[in-house]
């Protein structure tokens, strides 16, 4: 029988009214366009892409259900000026002969005559190859382009029909356009086309809506949301059109519309019954099968899926899924999710059709994924199975106890066991409630539950070193709370002995763990005056690499070493440790301040030094505002000794001395911490008239300390006694390490002795080498805290000369108090590369960009580079700024 029914001119009126090769009449509703709805909205983005399908013989248009395609394409459709052959495809068109039939039968209908001698198919299931050359031939002989738009092309999975459509659209040369619309790939050619430049596509994440074309949709609804909440929106939808269309359908019977949109239901929505429909119900009972219990999945792999089904074919249904757009994302590498809708859907379908089975489908997944080595995926589904001790030695198995005390993730690991219960009693449960009660500074309730966990450990439990370890761990950083350098040593020790019994792999796996013990051990040592070994620990630390796991100890472990400066009078150094410290948790956007907030304190404390008296209020101000900072002994006592400080520097010496004398809890005294508080409350009797009361606070302190041989000097002579002075000052011993902030204060005493004595010209002498000193630094408060005999002196041309420009802003006259510079520009937060060095050393001679790029042998455009990097990390804005403010803080 022949394939094709030879159509003569009386036989032409059956053929145009038509039926199909099964007899039934043509349903000529499939060649009309789609109606767009009133509150369609045309993107121009979109519009403007189609555009090209003009350029190409094939155009792409490939989404999920309800991307918003169809609509897209019957737009931009009907504004064309040439002949529009549109046709909606049905399951039954997946036979050869049907679709040809309508095909043609769509060409005539849309006033593309087709030679009467093309004929059409006689029978439903094959179409002849006579009959698709006529058509090309036919086609490629005509005048004008006719666009060919195939609707719901999914519907013809037939690979016969792609190889006729393909054979056809290539010989019809510039007759035919065809544009196809569909959820799945065609099995067409598409390479050889993309690769010849004839192929125009638009896929998913390009029919996606912005916020800004949500709001606009929302408002032909009569409805109103901000940008920001229409953000919200649209990743919860991943800006599907159908889910926004729908979810607006169902805000306007909302009584506050914009409320539902933020919070909508998704599973008790229109939405839900539109994904169930078009999505879930078409696909085979095994495919929903797999895609209820992936539900529960963030993302699953085909292995991952298959534990959860306890099939085999989830590879083969994945990407089916995946290649029909039924919103299954591919993350590539083996990797895929579902739209969070859809997800949020079947998670709800789940609880109805398989009640009970989602405590089990998490169990599964905790269990593969641990076996996977993926642990934030395995701690999440363990706590969502409730198995919480399964949980716990997952982390402290996995010695990443480290990870709920410092990092990116301590606040989603909190979260995680925050709903932990108490009816969980294993060592891994207990350790993990220490480690969340000790991170809170909560040692009593913290201590129990380490103890507790310790008691456990203590019978023969196997393969026990990780939460051995974690123990270690633990004393540490509650030896740190505690002010106990024994314990933290004896803890440190036993943590090193166990390092040799765990898999090297774990170690390199989480840095945090030994950067976290050697904080803790450095910053015990610390409180003890262990100065050289607690550098030693912080040193290793702060030198260390480790990426994000380690940042916030690496901040902590910095600041403590400015704080060691500090307390060996170089302010200088201490700055630029304290700033490296800030820049450390900048560089991975962790909220500012974080940690313990250390390298503020200290910060602070030379702003004290400094006379930007705001500024260090601000500074104490953000430390005390900390949300769960470590409140250790040291930062208990530095806190009290630069709020005392800042107190006396402002003339409160009541307040400074009730500042300076709080207790601070714990094991050891710190003979620092002592001695410091007593040099401030010394310093405040002095300014208060008191030198007995300053004399007898000092004799507390050791005598062998510099800081002290200065403050004793100054009470001498303040009590009548410049030779009592003079001679505590020679005993402190020039060694070198003593810092500015100690040798200024001396050399002011020694010119306060000289000048009361007579000796005008030594005093001058020493008041001009403390003002070179002094002016590195930007140590103004020495020069403020030494009286009026000073200001006869400043006036003098070369020692007014010194302090011009800093110290004092013209000539100071006697009586007239200093007055301190205008508060500095924000500090350097970044050391300048050594290549923003060079650039700015030539910006300082006053050489061009072109002069400076030729000395450079770089481009301007490379010098421009360097400039504005230098101008960020210096806070300026200007060259002529950055020149000046890399000069006081002495980087060129």
């Amino acid at each position: 029988m022949s394939a094709v029914a030879v159509i003569d001119e009386d036989d032409w009126g059956q053929a145009a009214t038509g039926v199909d090769p099964l007899g039934d009449p043509i349903l000529h509703t499939r060649f009309a366009l789609p109606t767009r709805p009133t509150t369609f909205l045309r993107r121009e983005r979109l519009v403007q892409h189609l555009q090209q399908a003009l350029k190409t013989p094939l155009t792409m248009v490939n989404g999920a259900a309800g991307a918003g395609k169809t609509l897209l394409v019957a737009d931009w459709a009907a504004g064309l000026a040439e002949p529009v052959a549109w046709l909606t495809l049905e399951s039954g068109d997946q036979r050869p002969g049907m679709f040809w039939a309508y095909l043609l039968h769509a060409l005539r209908d849309c006033g593309a005559p087709v030679p009467d001698e093309i004929g059409c198919p006689a029978e439903a299931t094959r179409a002849d190859q006579r009959l698709l050359a006529a058509l090309a031939a036919g086609l490629s002989g005509r005048d004008r382009t006719v666009t060919v738009v195939l609707d719901e092309y999914d519907r013809v999975p037939a690979p016969e029909i792609a190889e006729q459509l393909e054979f056809v659209l290539h010989h019809a040369g510039r007759g035919m356009r065809l544009i196809i619309v569909s959820r799945t790939e065609p099995m067409m050619p598409l390479h050889r086309y993309r690769a010849a430049g004839e192929l125009t596509e638009i896929r998913d994440a390009e029919l996606a809506f912005t916020p800004e074309e949500a709001v606009t949709l929302l408002e032909l609804h009569g409805l109103r949301l901000p940008v920001d909440s229409a953000r919200g929106l649209v990743e919860r939808t991943r800006g599907w059109a159908a889910g926004l269309r729908l979810c607006a359908l169902a805000a306007q019977e909302s009584a506050d519309p914009a409320t539902y949109l933020k919070e909508f239901e998704a599973d008790r929505s229109t939405v839900a019954d539109y994904l169930l429909a078009e999505v879930l119900k078409r696909q085979p009972e095994e495919t929903q099968n797999l895609l209820l219990r992936v539900s529960v999945l963030e993302r699953f792999s085909p292995d991952l899926a298959n534990a959860m089904t306890c099939q085999s074919d989830a590879e083969a249904i994945l990407a089916g899924l995946h290649r029909e757009n039924a919103f299954v994302e591919d993350l590539g590498h083996g990797w895929y999710r579902l739209h969070p809708l859809f997800g949020e859907i079947l998670r709800a379908h789940l609880r109805v059709r398989l009640p009970g089975l989602e405590p089990e489908l998490h169990r599964r997944a905790a269990q593969w994924l641990r076996r996977a080595g993926s642990l934030p995926e395995t701690l999440a589904h363990g706590a969502a199975a409730g198995d919480w001790d399964f949980t716990a030695r997952a982390l402290v198995d996995d010695l990443a106890i480290g990870q709920l005390l410092t990092g990116l993730r301590s606040d989603d690991l909190a979260e995680v066991f925050s709903r932990m219960g108490h009816e969980a009693a294993t060592p891994a449960t207990d350790l993990v409630r220490a480690a969340r009660e000790l991170s809170r500074n909560d040692l009593d309730r913290g201590l129990a539950h380490l103890h507790h966990a310790e008691e456990l450990l203590a019978g023969d439990v196997p393969d026990q070193a990780a939460a051995l370890l974690t123990c270690a761990l633990l004393e540490t950083l509650a030896a740190r709370l505690t002010g106990s350098p024994g314990q933290a040593e004896k803890a440190a020790a036993t943590a090193a002995d166990l390092r040799q019994e765990v898999p090297a792999q774990l170690l390199e796996k989480h840095p945090e763990l030994t950067a976290l013990l050697l904080t803790h051990l450095g910053a015990t040592r610390l409180w003890a005056g262990h100065f050289e070994d607690a550098r030693a620990a912080l040193s290793a630390v702060a030198g260390s690499s480790g990426g994000a796991a380690t940042v916030l100890p690496r901040e902590e472990s910095l600041g403590h070493l400015a704080l060691l400066d500090y307390l060996h009078g170089w302010p200088g150094r201490a700055e630029r440790k304290a700033l490296a410290a800030v820049s450390e948790t900048e560089r991975y956007s962790l909220p500012q301040p974080s940690g313990s907030g250390i390298e503020r304190l200290v910060l602070a404390a030379v702003a004290v030094d400094r006379d930007e008296l705001d500024r260090a209020e601000a500074l104490l101000d953000e430390v005390a505002g900390l949300r769960c900072a470590v409140r250790d002994p040291v930062m208990a006592a530095g806190q009290a000794i630069a709020r005392a400080r800042l107190l006396l520097a402002r003339g409160k010496v009541r307040a400074a001395l009730e500042a300076a004398g709080p207790a601070v809890p714990a094991e050891v005294v710190s003979p620092w911490a002592e001695s410091h508080e007593a040099l401030v409350a010394s310093a405040a009797h002095l300014a208060a008239g008191r030198p007995e009361n300053a004399a007898e606070v000092l004799r507390n302190v050791a005598d062998d300390q510099p800081a002290y041989a200065v403050e004793a000097a100054r009470i001498q002579l303040a009590a009548g006694d410049p030779g009592a002075a003079i001679e505590l000052l020679d005993s402190v011993r020039g060694d070198g390490r003593i810092g500015p902030a100690v040798s200024v204060r001396a050399a002011l005493v020694r010119a306060q002795a000289a000048q009361r004595a007579g000796d005008t010209a030594t005093a001058r002498r020493l008041l001009a080498q403390a003002l070179v000193d002094a002016r590195r630094e930007r140590l103004r408060r020495p020069f403020r805290d030494a009286g009026p005999w000073l200001r006869p002196l400043l006036v003098v041309p070369p020692l007014r000369q010194l302090a011009a420009g800093w110290l004092e802003h013209g000539p100071a006259r006697p009586g007239e108090p200093l007055r301190p510079e205008a508060e500095p520009p924000p500090l350097v937060v970044e050391d300048l590369s050594g290549r923003e060095r060079d650039v700015l050393e030539r910006a300082a001679r006053m050489m061009s960009t072109e002069e400076i790029a030729a000395d450079l042998h770089v481009s301007v455009n490379t010098v421009k580079t360097h400039l504005k990097s230098a101008y960020r990390k210096l806070a300026v804005n200007r060259r002529s700024d950055a020149v000046r403010r890399a000069r006081d803080l002495r980087l060129l």
